[in-house]
């Protein structure tokens, strides 16, 4: 079997990093009392295994040097299972502020790290995660600089909650906005849609099912600065969808720009074990939750060139255009099919997937 490159990188990780000897098998309260347990348990893991210059100072705070436009953001992260097909809730968390800053048009340079851990959550289960989180940060190429550390009663917390801040330079080339965006412009989306939550629901109790599909959570940060350096001035708006999906996004584009969507559904890239999945369970592709793709609304006379960027970049393979930003029906998202039906697609309704992430 032919190992990703994100694989590789967690085994080096792993290997690198041991996981150290520790007095608990499990999380306890005493490991959040802010006394010796705490010391011990933050010292032999978090300190060691994520330590840079910032980082190492153990302060309530971080002192950090920023020049020019800045991007901050915050996000907490509850999904459910933890451990799930392609990833689990550390590289998630870190994927996730890191693509928020780049949606910004930002490159990532700082995060901040905290924990809710329940009593009783297995420390070798909290090793993982953090051994999952070194690597998802130096591939994102952030570094984590302070954070904290909380621990609930057993039944109170769910295992472990994760809550991540970031802070990114705004790339010189960014102007990222809603009222950027023009008639005309294509809508260019960077990967197959809606893996990340057939992933989780593969896994969700009750409703198990043969799949070898894998969430699309990464870093996207990498690829938005190749767009960035190359067109900037062509890349009118960015957005990661995540949870309500494609869907959601576009509706908030139409709704705040007075302009409409015209979406072509023959473009739409969805992997076919996730296309059938969805059909099995009743799910629009377009509203099922994403971790590892961005839509981008550019220039139409780049839009050939910037997917040509984007599809040389590991998480852009299966990039497409699936459609453009029209002057009709303002405020509306309409599908049309290859057979001449058109459909409106509206927001997502109620919640189709708890806990996604």
């Amino acid at each position: 079997m032919v190992m990703s490159e994100k694989e590789n990188q967690k085994i080096s990780v792993q290997l690198s990093c041991p996981m150290p000897k520790l007095d608990f098998d499990v999380i306890t309260m005493g490991h959040g009392s802010g006394g010796l347990l705490t010391h011990r348990l933050l010292n032999s893991g978090v300190f060691s295994l994520l330590k840079n210059e910032h980082l190492d100072q153990q302060h309530d705070g971080a002192s950090l040097n920023l020049t020019g436009r800045t991007a901050f953001t915050t996000d907490s992260y509850v999904i459910a299972p933890i451990f799930f097909p392609g990833g689990n809730i550390g590289e998630l968390a870190i994927n996730g502020s890191v693509n928020d800053l780049a949606m910004c048009g930002a490159i990532p340079k700082y995060l901040s790290l905290s924990f809710i851990l329940e009593e009783g959550l297995r420390m070798e289960d909290f090793w993982e995660i953090l051994v999952a989180i070194k690597a998802a940060s130096d591939k994102a190429g952030v570094k984590i600089v302070t954070g904290d550390t909380k621990v609930v009663e057993k039944g109170k917390g769910d295992q472990i909650f994760i809550n991540t801040s970031g802070i990114g330079e705004i790339h010189p080339k960014a102007n990222i906005h809603f009222s950027n965006i023009k008639p005309g412009d294509k809508i260019i989306i960077s990967g197959q849609m809606a893996t990340h939550g057939i992933a989780i629901l593969s896994q969700r109790n009750g409703l198990e099912f043969e799949t070898t599909i894998q969430s699309d959570t990464a870093a996207l940060n990498h690829a938005v600065k190749q767009i960035l350096d190359a067109e900037g001035d062509a890349v009118h708006f960015l957005r990661d969808p995540t949870r309500g999906g494609v869907a959601t996004v576009l509706n908030e584009i139409a709704e705040q720009t007075h302009l409409g969507v015209e979406l072509q559904h023959q473009h739409f890239p969805v992997d076919e074990q996730v296309l059938g999945a969805c059909e099995m369970l009743g799910l629009d592709p377009l509203y099922v939750a994403n971790e590892g793709i961005f839509i981008a609304i550019v220039d139409a006379k780049k839009a050939d060139s910037i997917l040509s960027i984007i599809r040389r970049t590991e998480v852009g393979e299966n990039a497409a255009i699936i459609g453009s930003i029209v002057a009709d029906h303002p405020r509306q998202v309409i599908s049309s099919s290859p057979a001449g039906g058109r459909r409106v697609v509206s927001y997502l309704v109620g919640e189709q997937l708890p806990r996604i992430c």
